[in-house]
């Protein structure tokens, strides 16, 4: 008898020190919950109503209350002798509206009990209810109050995986640990600060699972070659379509569309590599934006150059390399002397969703009007890039969504061939006419009639390939000495302040699909600065427009998820390497005009559709800012309309969807100085500009909280000195800050 009353006090010793209370308490019958209540109820009911628990007391005995009216007093004075029984205090960041990280708590397990248990720094056990909600927002708190609450129920029935057969849990880390993707729902999904990342207790950023490449991956040369190629491949409809439509417009040959190609795709590599060293470092690509279409149209269709005949390409080309150089020195300056740090405060998605919409909507003139002269060939391009990007993204060949990634390259090879049988097969063959004679010495009526639609749909009548060479090297200055004017000149000052406002949205938007942090004011203004250097270089060699972050690269980098930075500049070593082959600028430059507007109306309106979504850092069921963007849209487009009327004669000389661009020559705006009225009408004729000016104002003019406007966050500087991960993200490399003793006032 003694040894069995001896072994029986060893046994309940075991006990209180493993935490099975439950043996010691055999007279207490199994927990029967109230078959009334709901525990769901308060789910519910906090989502509709919003409430949010200021987290005292309450909250605690909420659940431990249940273990009390079941006679665990023994547990209840153990918390107590421990100090658990206090309440965490729970600090909010008033800016980021999330709870700033308690150091003093952590989960770790429990060597004596075999089992995960919560401790404090000064506490001990703090039960089911405490460690959950560390570091996490409100409206998780609020969700997870309630799947708790089933658990306990549940496990207090024995029906549990976790419980022991007496009604009473087993605390665990994998039992409390909660739902991540349960009780989410739209509205939350859209007034996410940074969407796509989730913010750790510590201030750090989790990687995605489905990012495939990181910023600072490198899993060898042949991946990186693969990736490298792809990424530029996928941005292939922005970096060689915009010469398609200036170089005719000033009058080049087929041989300078060429040559313009082959020095873009130089830029583009040279330009991306300083910005992924010198820049702001993230997986950008640097090339020839549509932000500079529209100023570029504006100056080609000035009214003193509709009359040159001779050299009237190079002449234009020399005046838009003035214009570019001058504004990107002025963009150079805004970045290096840091006031875009300054300028970053008025900048916010508000403005930056209206102001890129308009970029992509400012060729709605051009789009179809000039894709219709061949029917047969723009509608089954439009359609075909349309089925591969939005019907056929979601299948996968060999683990690759090919159509998603690829929808423009593979679009236009297959239109391209049905182009070529079209034209093979005789369907442009007209009697007595041939696709090589100029329109202008044409002078049958019949023939003048179809030279219209033998230009834009066959694919034979470019002679790029036969006048092309097969090595070519472009230089700087290959046209002749830029021109400097005052009007051209004001009006790329202005137009780099557009593109600045783009590129801002763009660091913010790809820093967090990288799942980094974003960079700081200083590290944007590098960015900026480097933009501008950039320019200075496509003015140089004669691109035909300045050099931008394009935009997208936002949408390049959501569906190819690769992030990697090395993987960009070998890719920027291809570009480099093509441009020296003549002949890849002349197969290029033999794309038929219809099917580049076909292409181009797609790359718009994904502008347009890329615009728009920054407006899910801010809360876009607001009045005050569905009421702006409306306004800045309408505006924007309204406002150049009324000055573009002013043009009676141009629509007799020029094509209609140039007309447009024709305002800066003939618009309402008379000051008695030429130079200023010409930049004032090109100005308030681009719908960019109108929209980037009204948005700007009523943002920083309308009263509203920084959570409805959605104000972008920016890392600060010793948020760079003291994370590692950050630092290495966007610090510039250690022998360029060695080289350069300004590397600290450059942001590094």
């Amino acid at each position: 008898m003694e040894t069995g009353s001896s072994s029986d006090s060893r046994d309940k010793q075991k006990t209180l020190k493993g935490g099975d209370i439950g043996s010691m308490m055999p007279q207490i019958g199994p927990f029967v919950p109230r078959t009334e209540h709901n525990p769901r109820e308060l789910r519910s009911w906090a989502k509709k109503t919003g409430f949010i628990s200021d987290f005292s007391g309450e909250t605690t005995t909420n659940v431990s209350g249940k273990f009390d009216s079941a006679g665990l007093d023994v547990q209840r004075s153990h918390e107590h002798s421990r100090g658990g029984g206090s309440s965490p205090k729970i600090e909010i960041d008033p800016v980021l509206g999330r709870t700033k990280p308690n150091r003093g708590s952590e989960i770790e397990l429990d060597a004596e009990a075999g089992h995960g248990v919560r401790r404090n720094g000064n506490a001990g056990v703090l039960g089911f209810r405490e460690g959950i909600v560390r570091g996490e927002n409100e409206r998780r708190r609020v969700r997870d109050e309630a799947v708790l609450e089933d658990k306990v129920d549940e496990r207090l029935n024995g029906s549990g995986p976790s419980g022991n057969g007496n009604g009473v849990p087993v605390p665990s880390v994998n039992s409390v640990e909660p739902k991540k993707e349960e009780g989410k729902d739209e509205r939350d999904v859209q007034i996410d600060m940074y969407p796509g990342g989730e913010e750790t207790a510590d201030g750090g950023w989790h990687r995605q699972p489905e990012l495939r490449f990181g910023l600072r991956d490198n899993r060898g040369w042949v991946p990186v070659i693969y990736y490298g190629l792809q990424h530029f491949l996928s941005l292939a409809g922005s970096l060689i379509f915009i010469p398609l439509i200036i170089v005719p417009a000033m009058g080049g040959t087929d041989k300078d569309t060429a040559t313009v190609i082959s020095t873009m795709l130089l830029v583009t590599g040279v330009t991306t590599t300083l910005q992924s060293y010198f820049g702001t470092r993230l997986p950008l690509v640097q090339g020839s934006s549509f932000v500079y279409l529209a100023p570029a149209l504006v100056i080609i269709n000035a009214r003193e150059y509709r009359n040159l005949s001779e050299h009237k390409f190079r002449h234009i080309m020399r005046e838009l390399q003035g214009a570019i150089i001058v504004g990107s020195i002025f963009q150079s300056i805004l970045g290096f002397t840091g006031l875009m740090s300054l300028f970053l405060r008025l900048i916010n998605p508000v403005v930056v969703a209206p102001t890129v919409a308009a970029i992509g909507l400012a060729f709605f003139s051009y789009g179809f009007p000039q894709a219709g002269s061949c029917v047969e060939i723009s509608i089954p391009q439009i359609l075909l890039v349309l089925i591969f990007a939005l019907y056929l993204r979601g299948i996968s060949v060999f683990g690759h969504h090919l159509f998603r990634i690829y929808a423009v390259p593979l679009s236009v090879m297959i239109i391209w061939a049905y182009a070529f049988f079209l034209t093979a097969g005789g369907a442009y063959n007209y009697k007595g006419c041939s696709p090589d004679i100029p329109s202008s010495n044409i002078l049958s009526d019949a023939c003048i009639k179809h030279a219209y639609t033998m230009k834009h749909c066959r694919t034979d009548v470019s002679n790029a390939w036969r006048t092309a060479a097969w090595v070519r090297i472009p230089y700087p200055l290959q046209w002749g000495i830029p021109i400097f004017h005052l009007r051209t000149s004001l009006i790329m000052i202005i137009v780099s302040l557009v593109a600045s406002v783009d590129s801002v949205g763009t660091y913010h938007t790809a820093s967090l699909l990288v799942n980094s942090k974003p960079p700081t004011p200083r590290i944007v203004s590098r960015g900026i600065g480097m933009e501008g250097f950039c320019s200075i270089l496509a003015g140089l060699w004669g691109s035909g427009t300045g050099s931008s972050t394009l935009t997208e690269n936002v949408h390049t980098i959501s569906i190819t998820k690769v992030a990697s930075r090395r993987a960009v500049q070998l890719g920027a070593v291809f570009m480099i390497v093509f441009s020296f082959v003549g002949k890849v600028g002349a197969i290029l430059a033999s794309i038929p005009q219809a099917l580049a507007a076909s292409i181009l109306c797609f790359m718009w309106a994904l502008i347009v559709a890329i615009g728009l979504s920054n407006l899910q850092y801010t809360q876009s069921a607001s009045f005050r800012n569905i009421m702006i963007v409306g306004a800045s849209l309408f505006l924007g487009l309204s406002i150049p309309a009324y000055f573009q009327q002013y043009h009676p004669e141009t629509s007799l000389i020029l094509p209609s969807y140039f007309v447009p661009f024709a305002a800066a020559s003939n618009g309402p705006v008379h000051t008695g100085s030429k130079q200023l009225d010409f930049a004032i009408n090109a100005l308030m004729s681009m719908n960019m500009v109108v929209t980037l000016l009204v948005a700007f104002i009523l943002d920083n003019t309308v009263p509203g909280s920084r959570q409805e406007r959605g104000v972008y966050i920016w890392s600060r500087a010793e948020d760079l000195a003291s994370d590692p991960s950050l630092q290495a993200d966007y610090s510039l490399p250690r022998k360029v800050c060695r080289c350069f003793c300004c590397a600290r006032r450059l942001g590094a």
